[in-house]
């Protein structure tokens, strides 16, 4: 696959990304929440993927925020469809988390994340590859916060479910990824990572 140049699709995504999460945070940080788009765009190009699954990784997080508001994904497809187009808006919605299971009752947060994972195997490969890079992104981002701190139990503490869950909920993604038939490098960069979080917990949890 040739390599991704200048996009003038994927920079809308990123001014786009860029007002939605104009006044957002990384949870428990002061790092703007458009680092997230941004480092996924890295990702996604860095493993070679075209522009539609790009466009696709950088709305991902803007996208969840409008259909957990509660705009349909008709509404979210109205508004999209003009700016990015069919591919790239089906893949993202594709991959986004739902806010509702198909009787009409919220996920928690545990469970929006196994919903996506359960509806992996049946994603399209776009939608696929954005799912991936947004956990390549959490898993490493986590890692490099707590390889650079000396207060681990402020990073781990973020999480309601706490480090153990967390750190096993990165490993149960690479692993439904491969079971699905998605065992490339980035699921191999997701495990390596899981692993890596699951030392620190041990550590975290040993003192």
């Amino acid at each position: 696959m040739a390599a991704l140049g200048y996009s003038d699709r994927v920079h809308h995504a990123l001014a786009y990304a860029a007002k939605h999460h104009d006044r957002e945070v990384r949870r428990g940080t002061r790092t703007p929440y458009f680092t997230t788009p941004a480092s996924v765009a890295v990702i996604l190009t860095r493993y070679g993927r075209d522009e539609d699954t790009v466009v696709a990784g950088v709305l991902q997080p803007a996208v969840e925020d409008l259909l957990r508001d509660g705009e349909s994904a008709d509404g979210v497809r109205a508004r999209l469809l003009d700016k990015f187009g069919a591919a790239a808006v089906d893949a993202v919605l594709g991959a986004a988390r739902r806010r509702y299971d198909d009787d009409g009752m919220e996920f928690s947060a545990e469970e929006q994340r196994a919903d996506a994972l359960a509806r992996f195997a049946a994603m399209g490969d776009a939608s696929r590859w954005a799912f991936a890079a947004h956990e390549v992104h959490d898993a490493s981002a986590l890692l490099a916060d707590l390889r650079r701190t000396q207060f681990p139990d402020a990073v781990w503490g973020r999480f309601a479910e706490g480090r153990g869950a967390r750190a096993r909920w990165y490993a149960q993604a690479a692993e439904g990824m491969a079971a699905a038939g998605f065992d490339g490098a980035a699921t191999a960069e997701l495990r390596a990572a899981a692993e890596a979080l699951a030392e620190h917990a041990a550590a975290a949890a040993g003192r």
